[in-house]
């Protein structure tokens, strides 16, 4: 832990991993603070930055409560990983790289807004809607049976990487290197509209009981009032979605990457979220941990760290260390803005980063503001944190126990 902060005698501490806190993440945690419903005191990871409410990278513990903006609207966002039997060097050729990226193109659907062509079939939709359907169609929109098995924009990636020293040092790491397979995405556009829709439930009750809040955007629902038990069980759909999510692309990954290398063996399988609450116990009490943009990392329990498109991933072992509600980081963590990324950067620089790894091209910036026309620079790896550095900020949160170098990057 780097420093632990208190504002005030009516405020809870902030404990920081995080050496240099954004001055607007750190005016959302001492938000969080002063929230009403928490408890204990507001972790921050060393990937933490500014968030809509609450910092990405921040984890609380609240009393008998959830805040729908402290989950965030991608419910469920996480990481799957798979390792295979493949040597490290399967997949050295380029041009081999470039192909397999190409069919994953055909069968992964990618971009922000775009989905298959056809209704996907999914039991857990029909297994919602028989116990709360009545509650989805006052969402804004229906249930996204087009979007399963799509990875979406943004951040969100598909990888394939090679396993290398566990220190960056030279040479194989022990047993050889292996190629390994990680995507990153979550719920989709279900997550967003079930916190948008409990966001305002949540403002109309704390403005019904008169609740000084810190900031609007941290509105809150007791878990034993109606509503704070529909968001809890929505919530707890978004998540097997956004893992079903997951394993449809890793099973399209998979045979296409045994269409490459027949004769290719997968050795093990990892899904973690990073975007969820859950009922836990710290400190002897009860609580319900909202972790947004952090990782569970209880005692042994395995875990993923990703880094940006050009850097290398993690595979963790938590520590268990209770000053984190027994949480890590769940990446490296933005150290510029999109907008900032786009407008300060240079394509010549982000391709340099990239040498040797094989990713799509940049496109035009598709929002307004000040990047409108220019290229979309914002995912390029000089817009995030070092993982190296967030990796070492947190020893005393998970043991590292594989390190992961990016072959190819799909990205939206």
């Amino acid at each position: 832990m780097h420093w632990t902060k208190q504002f005030d005698e009516n405020s809870l501490p902030i404990r920081s991993w995080c050496a240099d806190v954004e001055p607007g993440a750190l005016a959302q945690a001492e938000n969080l603070s002063h929230h009403p419903a928490l408890f204990s005191h507001v972790a921050l990871m060393p990937d933490c930055h500014q968030g809509y409410g609450m910092p990405i990278g921040g984890v609380v513990a609240a009393d008998a409560a959830v805040i729908p903006a402290a989950v965030g609207v991608d419910i469920g966002c996480g990481m799957r990983a798979v390792e295979t039997d493949l040597p490290g060097e399967r997949f050295a050729d380029i041009r081999v790289r470039r192909a397999l990226q190409e069919k994953l193109k055909e069968r992964i659907p990618v971009g922000e807004g775009v989905s298959h062509k056809a209704v996907q079939a999914w039991e857990g939709f029909e297994e919602y809607l028989a116990h709360n359907g009545q509650r989805c169609e006052m969402w804004p929109g229906k249930l996204d049976r087009m979007n399963l098995g799509t990875l979406g924009g943004g951040n969100h990636f598909v990888e394939l990487q090679r396993s290398t020293p566990v220190d960056g040092g030279a040479g194989e790491p022990e047993g050889g290197a292996k190629v390994w397979l990680m995507i990153h995405s979550g719920s989709r556009n279900l997550g967003k509209r079930i916190e948008e829709y409990y966001h305002r439930i949540a403002a109309k009750h704390c403005g019904h009981y008169r609740v000084r809040l810190p900031d609007p955007d941290l509105a809150f629902l007791p878990i034993e009032e109606p509503e704070g038990h529909d968001y809890f069980t929505d919530m707890l759909f978004a998540l097997r979605y956004a893992k079903e999510n997951r394993r449809r692309m890793m099973a399209a990954f998979k045979e296409t990457v045994a269409e490459f290398a027949p004769e290719a063996s997968f050795v093990r399988e990892l899904d973690v979220h990073h975007n969820y609450a859950a009922f836990e116990e710290h400190f002897g009490k009860k609580v319900c941990v909202h972790r947004k943009g952090a990782t569970s990392a209880k005692k042994d329990e395995l875990g993923i760290i990703p880094g940006s498109m050009g850097a290398a991933s993690y595979i963790v072992r938590g520590l268990g260390n209770p000053d984190s509600f027994e949480s890590c980081s769940h990446g490296a963590g933005r150290k510029m803005s999109r907008i900032a990324a786009c407008t300060t950067l240079t394509p010549e620089q982000c391709d340099a980063a990239l040498d040797g790894i094989v990713y799509e091209r940049w496109h035009p910036y598709r929002k307004f503001g000040k990047a409108k026309g220019r290229l979309d620079l914002s995912e390029a790896p000089q817009a995030y944190k070092d993982i190296e550095d967030v990796i070492r900020s947190e020893r005393d949160l998970v043991e590292p126990l594989v390190r992961l170098a990016p072959l190819s990057s799909l990205k939206g």
